[in-house]
């Protein structure tokens, strides 16, 4: 069944939106540095779950 909506696009795109706002937040706060926050926010869900395992 095709609807008009898509919602499986929908939320991998919030996933990943949320996923790299998250990154770059932790990432700034742990180092205060943009190009660091940037660099995370590339990685997003891979950053944040390295974050949660290994800090």
């Amino acid at each position: 069944m095709n609807g008009p909506y898509n919602y499986g696009a929908e939320g991998v795109k919030y996933g990943v939106s949320f996923g790299t706002a998250l990154a770059i937040a932790i990432s700034y706060t742990n180092n205060h540095s943009i190009l660091w926050a940037i660099i995370h926010g590339l990685f997003s869900w891979l950053y944040v779950i390295y974050f949660a395992l290994f800090k």
